[in-house]
């Protein structure tokens, strides 16, 4: 069942399936490039939720892009299935949800796409696809567990990631950017990945002391913006608040340009390191062979990070908060988005400092 499914002809339609978060989407672009590079001639279209669509800004493998709510109703359903009925020669699916398994199948008549194990629930799902794998939760990284699924075409993979690009910079000059700055990237979306602001604050000013000014990068989120708007106040006083402000293709850009970013386990991280910039990562109760951001020029079928201890891989330098916990698996100490995390609060400020001075003098 899972040998390599040789067809008689390429493909010349090919949909990817992924319904997934920020990061995760970016995650999935060494899969659409390793497509690309076997199928140069096939227009591959990809099936993505609508509030994430701009992390594939620009990607020259992609033809287009078809969005979806995460949420649809009868009507948003209809739309999309006249969208994607038998339009396709053959549909990839990157995840074992009930969703994304029916608009693979809905798709194309050859379907390849990842399962659950047998002993979980959805295991009948391998039936819809002509090859399947089964998921891997624990022990492989997200992009090598992606790339996976070019073992069923018997194809290469690209292991590089391709961050979101645009033309348009013109909206950096209204900002006053040194040709020395770095950016910081401190509130995720979930609790349980933060750490504390007096760590954050002390970074800044070590930040300042090198010289260095600082770029606050953040989404448009009311909550978002008002605590960058608050916690600006004890930053240097050249410090630039980005939040909101920025498409993520030209925040890619900015981050790009500049001498380090350093960001907790979100999207932007993984954005970061795409970028190929030093890339300072922190991690809580994640766990870095499923979750870190992915090094640049990183090529190998081995996960490029141990489970636990800060480490450094090309241009990614993990720091991981140092309990014998970690990492649990779990959303924080009290087991929910909104929890805070022992281990990341345990991460001291000379901890990060340690690695800053290591980022930017090797």
């Amino acid at each position: 069942m899972n040998s390599p499914l040789f067809v008689k002809t390429s493909p010349q339609r090919i949909l990817v399936i992924t319904l997934r978060f920020l990061g995760d989407t970016l995650l999935t672009t060494p899969l659409i490039n390793s497509l690309k590079k076997a199928y140069p001639d096939a227009e591959i279209d990809v099936l993505i939720y609508q509030n994430n669509a701009a992390i594939l800004e620009g990607n020259p493998a992609i033809s287009k892009l078809i969005s979806t709510v995460t949420k649809p109703n009868s009507h948003d359903n209809k739309r999309l299935f006249k969208q994607i009925f038998r339009r396709y020669d053959l549909a990839v699916c990157t995840q074992t949800g009930d969703r994304p398994t029916l608009y693979a199948f809905l798709a194309a008549p050859v379907r390849i796409g990842l399962v659950p194990p047998r002993n979980q629930k959805g295991w009948f799902k391998r039936y819809l696809f002509q090859r399947y794998l089964e998921f891997d939760v624990v022990k492989t990284h997200t992009v090598l567990e992606l790339l996976r699924l070019c073992q069923l075409l018997a194809i290469d993979s690209v292991y590089e990631l391709t961050p979101p690009s645009s033309t348009d910079n013109s909206v950096l000059s209204q900002f006053e950017i040194s040709d020395r700055y770095v950016v910081m990237h401190i509130m995720p979306q979930w609790r349980y990945k933060q750490w504390t602001d007096e760590g954050w604050i002390a970074v800044a000013n070590y930040f300042a002391q090198q010289g260095f000014q600082i770029l606050l990068s953040g989404s448009p989120v009311a909550k978002e913006v008002n605590y960058l708007t608050e916690i600006q106040k004890q930053f240097p006083n050249n410090t630039v608040n980005l939040a909101g402000k920025l498409s993520l293709a030209q925040l890619a850009q900015v981050i790009k340009d500049s001498r380090l970013f350093i960001g907790p386990d979100t999207g932007i991280t993984h954005l970061a390191a795409a970028t190929g910039v030093k890339t300072i990562a922190l991690f809580g109760p994640s766990d870095p062979v499923k979750w870190t951001p992915w090094p640049t020029a990183y090529h190998s079928n081995t996960p490029p990070f141990a489970s636990k201890g800060s480490q450094h891989v090309n241009n990614v330098y993990l720091i991981q908060g140092q309990k014998e916990c970690v990492p649990c698996y779990l959303e924080g100490c009290d087991r929910h988005q909104q929890s805070y995390s022992a281990c990341l609060d345990a991460v001291t400020f000379e901890q990060v400092k340690e690695t800053i001075n290591h980022a930017l003098n090797e």
